[in-house]
C-alpha cells in the first residue's frame, strides 16, 4: 500500500494505530521493543527507566520478558521501574495488590534490583500522600525520566487511574475511582462493594513527559473505547483521547479492539473496496440504519453520498441491490430453529431433514441456556425435537453468601421437622458460619460452601429445563475442572474438559449444537467453554462420520447481541412465548434481583433478555422487514 492510500484509509486516526492479528504476536512485539531498549541502554552504560502498567493487557509481555530473560539472557540489572498506580487503601501483600501483581507476572521472575522497582504505596496515612505523590514524581525526575511508557486502557477511556474529568496536566495523585471502573474490578474482589473507592495514580502530565508511550488493547470488549481515543475529539470525559496532542504516542492492539475503527468497521467511507457480499450487507444496512431508511427505500443518491458510489457503479442498479438484501434479512427468520418439515429449505437457514433432530444446548453457566435462547429452547421441544441441555460448569461462585446458609437452615429444619438427627448438618452449618464471618474479599470458599452453592444452581437449572419441556435424563450436568480449578491455579489446561464433552457428544450425536458465542471477554467462562466444544467436535469429525451432518449455532448472551448484518437464523417470539421464557428465567432465583456478579449493565438478567430481543426484532422492522415482539439471533460457526 502507497503512504498516500494509507493516509488516506486513516484519516479518521488522529494518532498512529498499529493492528496485529492477535494479543499474543503484538505481545511478543512491545516485548521486543523493551528489550531493545534495555539491550541499547545497556551498551552505553546506562538505566533504563520503564513505566508499567497492570491488568489484563501487560500479563503477555510480561511473560515474553520472563522467556527472553530465561532463555536468552535478557538482564534486568540496569531497569528501573514505575508503575502508574495502585489501588488506595491497599496492603502489598494482598492478592488485588498490584505489588503482587507484578512480583506474579514478572519481578519474582527476573535479575532485577528490587530497590529500583517503585509502585505506590497503599497503606499510608491519608495525610502523607500529598507528599508521598511529590517524591514520586522527584524520582522519575531523578532518573532522568521516563524512557518508554506502556499503557492498557479502560472502559471509561482512563490511562492508569486518570478517570473522566483529570486533567492534561495532571500528576501523581490520589483520585477517586469511576463507577465503571469499579465495576469491572468487582470479579477479582469479589464483588463490587469490595472495591477500593480511591487510588494512587501518576497523572496525564507525568505520562506525557516519557520519551515514548505505548498503548495497547486486545479483544472486543475495547472497541469502542479504542474508536473514541483514536478517532474522537479530545476531551476530558475521555482521558485518553489527551494522547493525540502528543508525537510519542502508538496505539497497538489486535483486529479485535480495532475493529470499531473506521477503516475496519465502515471501509467504504476511506477506500475503495472488494464488494463481496457480506461486506455489501453490512454496508446497506449501515446506510439504512444511517439515513433512517427502509432497505427498499434506498436511492442511488443516498449510496453517492455515503461514500458507496463504488457499490452502485459496480453491483448496480441500487435497486437491485436493495432488494437482493431485503430477500437475503428476510430469509434469516424462521419460526422452525430445527427446520421446517417437508418444507423447500433452500432459502431458509436450517435443513429441512430430519424431520426430528437431536440437539444439544451448550450452557456455560447454569442460567445462560434460557437467558440467551430460553424461546428458542422452548420452540425446540415443543416442536419435538430431541433437546438435550448441558450445564457446563457449576456456577456456583456467583451465589450470595448468605443464601448457602439459607438453603442449609432449610435441610436442617426439614430434618429436625422429619424427626431425624440434625448433628453433622448443624456441625457442617457451624463450619461454614465460620469461615464466612471470616471470609475475605474473593477468597474461595471451602469445599462444602462450593457444593451448597452448585446445588442451588443445578436445582435452579433443572427447574428451568423442565419448565422447557425436557425429562430429566435430557439434563447433563458437567461439571467441567477447568472452572475449579480457576480458583486455585493461574495456568489452565482443558484436556479433561474437551474428553468429558466428547463423551456427552459421542452419547448423543447431535445434528445441531446451540453453544454461547460472546467473545467479548476472551479470558471468559464462555469463550473457555466454546473453545473445548470446538477442540472436541475437531477430534471427533477425525474418526465419526455423524458430525458430517452436525451443525453448529452461536447464540449470544444477555449484554450484546450479533449485528444485524451477522444473523443468520432469527427466531421471532410471540408476546406469548417472551412470558413463557421470562418464566424459565425466573426458575433461577440465586440470579434474581441482584446477582453476585451483574456486570456493568444494572438492570436484572430477564429485563436485559427481553429488552436484547426486542431490540433486534426493532431493527429488522426498521429495515422493512416484519414488525415481531422480540427475535433470538444465532450465527452458524463454519467448521
Amino acid at each position: 500500500m502507497s503512504r498516500l492510500n494509507l493516509l488516506e484509509e486513516t484519516r479518521f486516526e488522529k494518532l498512529p494505530v498499529t493492528v496485529f492479528p492477535d494479543e499474543s504476536t503484538a505481545s511478543k512485539v512491545i516485548a521486543r521493543r523493551i528489550a531493545d531498549l534495555i539491550l541499547a541502554k545497556q551498551k552505553t552504560g546506562e538505566k533504563a527507566v520503564l513505566g508499567l502498567a497492570t491488568g489484563a493487557s501487560p500479563v503477555r509481555v510480561y511473560a515474553e520478558l520472563v522467556r527472553l530473560h530465561r532463555e536468552e539472557g535478557l538482564s534486568f540489572k540496569n531497569v528501573v521501574t514505575f508503575n502508574l498506580d495502585e489501588y488506595y487503601p491497599m496492603n502489598a501483600d494482598a492478592a488485588q495488590s498490584y505489588v503482587t501483581f507484578m512480583n506474579e507476572n514478572l519481578f519474582s521472575h527476573i535479575d532485577i534490583d528490587m530497590a529500583n522497582v517503585h509502585i505506590p504505596d497503599g497503606t499510608l496515612p491519608l495525610e502523607r500522600i500529598t507528599e508521598f505523590c511529590l517524591d514520586y514524581e522527584n524520582k522519575i525526575t531523578l532518573f532522568g525520566g521516563l524512557d518508554l511508557q506502556i499503557l492498557g486502557i479502560g472502559r471509561t477511556g482512563h490511562i492508569g487511574f486518570n478517570e473522566p474529568g483529570s486533567a492534561p496536566n495532571s500528576g501523581t495523585r490520589l483520585v477517586t475511582l469511576n463507577d465503571l471502573t469499579r465495576r469491572d474490578a468487582s470479579r477479582d474482589f469479589g464483588g463490587k462493594e469490595n472495591v477500593p473507592t480511591k487510588a494512587i495514580t501518576m497523572g496525564i502530565g507525568t505520562i506525557f513527559k516519557a520519551r515514548e508511550i505505548i498503548l495497547m488493547a486486545w479483544n472486543k470488549k475495547k472497541a469502542g473505547i479504542i474508536k473514541k481515543a483514536v478517532e474522537g475529539e479530545i476531551s476530558s470525559e475521555v482521558p485518553a483521547t489527551y494522547l493525540q496532542l502528543s508525537d510519542n504516542v502508538e496505539f497497538i492492539v489486535d483486529q479485535d479492539a480495532a475493529s470499531e475503527l473506521t477503516r475496519f468497521d465502515t471501509p467504504w467511507l476511506v477506500k475503495d473496496c472488494a464488494w463481496e457480499k457480506g461486506l455489501i450487507k453490512k454496508a446497506v444496512i449501515w446506510l439504512a440504519r444511517t439515513l433512517q431508511k427502509p432497505i427498499l427505500k434506498l436511492t442511488e443518491e443516498d449510496y453517492n453520498n455515503h461514500g458507496m458510489a463504488q457499490l452502485a457503479t459496480e453491483k448496480g442498479p441500487v435497486y437491485n441491490i436493495n432488494i437482493d438484501i431485503f430477500n437475503q434479512i428476510q430469509h434469516t427468520i424462521t419460526g422452525w430453529p430445527g427446520g421446517k418439515p417437508n418444507a423447500d429449505d433452500t432459502d431458509r437457514p436450517e435443513r429441512a431433514t430430519p424431520d426430528k433432530k437431536r440437539v444439544i444446548i451448550f450452557s456455560p453457566h447454569p442460567d445462560d441456556d434460557v437467558i440467551s435462547m430460553g424461546g428458542t429452547f422452548i420452540r425446540l421441544a415443543d416442536q419435538g425435537h430431541d433437546v438435550h441441555v448441558a450445564y457446563q460448569t457449576s456456577g456456583n461462585t456467583a451465589v450470595w453468601d448468605d443464601e448457602a446458609l439459607r438453603f442449609v437452615e432449610f435441610a436442617i429444619d426439614f430434618i429436625k421437622v422429619q424427626g431425624y438427627n440434625s448433628g453433622d448438618l448443624e456441625s457442617l452449618y457451624q463450619n461454614m458460619r465460620e469461615f464466612l464471618a471470616k471470609k475475605l474479599p474473593n477468597q474461595t470458599d471451602i469445599k462444602e460452601i462450593q457444593t451448597v452453592k452448585g446445588l442451588i444452581r443445578k436445582g435452579e437449572a433443572i427447574a428451568g429445563a423442565r419448565f422447557a419441556g425436557l425429562p430429566d435424563d435430557h439434563i447433563h450436568f458437567m461439571a467441567l475442572p477447568f472452572y475449579e480449578r480457576a480458583k486455585t491455579e493461574k495456568r489452565q489446561t482443558t484436556e479433561d474438559d474437551v474428553r468429558i464433552t466428547m463423551e456427552l457428544l459421542q452419547k448423543v450425536k447431535p445434528h445441531q449444537i446451540f453453544a454461547a458465542g460472546d467473545f467479548a471477554d476472551p479470558h471468559g467462562t464462555h469463550k473457555v467453554c466454546f473453545d473445548i466444544i470446538l477442540q472436541a467436535m475437531d477430534r471427533l469429525r477425525e474418526t465419526e462420520e455423524w458430525t458430517n451432518d452436525c451443525w453448529l449455532w452461536m447464540y449470544r448472551g444477555a449484554w450484546h447481541e450479533f449485528e444485524t448484518h451477522e444473523i443468520e437464523m432469527a427466531v421471532p417470539l410471540s408476546p406469548q412465548e417472551v412470558e413463557r421464557k421470562r418464566n424459565a428465567i425466573f426458575k433461577h432465583q440465586s440470579q434474581k434481583d441482584i446477582p453476585v456478579f451483574p456486570g456493568d449493565d444494572a438492570r436484572e438478567f430477564w429485563i436485559r433478555a427481553e429488552d436484547r430481543t426486542r431490540e433486534t426484532a426493532r431493527a429488522y422492522d426498521a429495515l422493512g422487514l416484519a414488525d415481531y415482539e422480540a427475535m433470538e439471533a444465532f450465527v452458524r460457526w463454519k467448521f
